[in-house]
């Protein structure tokens, strides 16, 4: 253990100076692993031998502050620490009884976030591993309310009577929701991708009309997802507007805040994000921009009863005498096992504080602005999104063949080393993608980006 420490400390101090994607070819590392695990014990001191020879020079590291793809997470100490001693405890919190400290830190915890982003009182929230998670369990169970179809008992497979479920985000909203109404048994023929507008926001004109006709030809629409801080460019839907509808149409809201909802901590912030107090629920993830490693995803909702309703499934064996007092987190999602997530949030919170978060997110929002502001002074480049938050989406100008040009123009920055970046297509054009988000990028890192970037281009110019 004490090795394991000084390995995770050393690599942490020295992240930085590593290329942040490794120079490996795929099947490369699986060449050098045994086909067959080894019959006998072998050594502690030789497992982390070949652990520093062959996997930790070998992985794209997440926690470099180069690292400016997707977006960024960060290992921060405290959670580190969390993480640690959660694997150190090894609890299953799925009931009560079996981690009374896990279950009443998880309740605290999520009322604390609930509170630091101005969230209703009456939220409920729950960990989870992942958005992906978070948004499945927050459609099933707004598929549960649907009125005369008792899905959870009678399912949807050889049941002519049920019209087709629909389910409705805007084109920018993320993969994991098609992935949700595959799970469901929606299908995805029956996700509607509404249109955005200029700023890749969901038209809700166009939202009202695909409900409409949806309607007409005899389906059911059953939820609307709303997205605070879009995967590709962190826009934020017309939440307000969006609300309004699915009140008048009687129609569950599910906001996706995963990106964007860490920010709400920052009244500024939260500020552009009116209306999700409204949501029916409401995912956000700490592991992306609130410094807890992966994984950590908080589902709020607003009738935890319809939740537990729709997941709950207490076997003989699983009963308890303190039932009727406590909460059970089994009950509110289709996991029993359940780790011990919150820990290492909490570790979080208490060590850099809530004005702490606040402030290396605002230095995050500050630095995408800067780089924002040198992209727009520059005619090489353009900006191809607006910047909210702390993602910068831009391109490089030309005339000929652009897509291919700022495709190799990644290419080179990434294969240079100190940083790594991603992409994205936004209106047919392949787009350059900076997202901000690691606990290490400062200033300099930002300023060593935009000098490869333009060297890049010079470069590929001169060709």
């Amino acid at each position: 253990m004490h090795r394991v420490a000084d390995l995770v400390a050393d690599y942490l101090e020295g992240v930085g100076e590593r290329p942040v994607l490794p120079a490996v070819k795929p099947g490369e590392v699986r060449s050098v692993l045994p086909a067959a695990a080894p019959e006998q014990p072998e050594p502690l001191d030789t497992i982390l031998d070949d652990y520093l020879r062959v996997i930790e020079p070998n992985l794209t590291h997440w926690n470099h502050p180069g690292f400016l793809a997707y977006f960024a997470i960060t290992g921060s100490g405290p959670g580190i620490l969390g993480e640690t001693l959660a694997a150190g405890l090894n609890v299953n919190a799925m009931l009560w009884r079996t981690s009374p400290a896990g279950t009443e830190l998880e309740e605290r915890v999520c009322a604390w976030l609930a509170r630091m982003m101005d969230l209703p009182a009456d939220f409920h929230g729950h960990i989870n591993d992942t958005a992906s998670s978070s948004s499945l369990v927050a459609l099933a169970t707004a598929r549960h309310r649907l009125p005369g179809l008792d899905v959870r008992v009678r399912g949807l497979s050889g049941r002519p009577e049920v019209p087709p479920l629909t389910l409705y985000a805007s084109d920018q909203a993320h993969s994991s929701i098609d992935k949700s109404a595959i799970v469901l048994g929606l299908g995805q023929e029956n996700v509607r991708r509404i249109e955005s507008d200029g700023d890749f926001r969901m038209s809700v004109p166009a939202l009202a009309a695909a409900v409409a006709r949806d309607r007409a030809e005899g389906r059911l629409p059953m939820a609307v997802v709303a997205t605070v801080g879009t995967t590709s460019t962190t826009s934020v839907d017309p939440v307000p507007e969006i609300a309004d509808l699915c009140a008048r149409e009687g129609l569950w809201l599910h906001v996706d805040a995963a990106y964007a909802g860490s920010a709400a901590i920052c009244p500024e912030y939260r500020a552009l994000m009116p209306g999700i107090e409204r949501a029916d629920s409401l995912v956000v993830n700490p592991h992306k921009w609130l410094f807890t490693p992966v994984d950590c995803s908080l589902l709020y909702v607003r009738d935890p009863a319809l939740l537990k309703a729709a997941f709950s499934l207490v076997p003989e064996y699983l009963r308890t005498a303190e039932d009727s007092e406590v909460t059970n987190l089994m009950d509110y999602g289709f996991q029993l096992g359940r780790r011990f997530r919150s820990l290492k949030l909490w570790m979080v919170i208490r060590a850099f504080g809530v004005e702490g978060l606040r402030e290396r997110i605002r230095e995050h929002c500050a630095l995408a602005r800067d780089l924002a502001g040198w992209i727009a002074a520059d005619p090489r480049f353009e900006l191809a999104a607006p910047v909210p938050f702390s993602t910068v989406c831009f391109r490089a100008r030309l005339e000929e063949d652009p897509d291919r040009f700022n495709e190799r123009l990644l290419a080179r920055v990434n294969a240079a080393g100190p940083v790594f970046l991603s992409h994205t297509v936004l209106k047919g054009r392949y787009t350059l993608r900076v997202a901000i988000g690691n606990l290490r990028t400062e200033r300099e890192h930002i300023q060593r980006l935009w000098e490869l970037v333009g060297r890049a281009y010079d470069e590929l110019r001169g060709e």
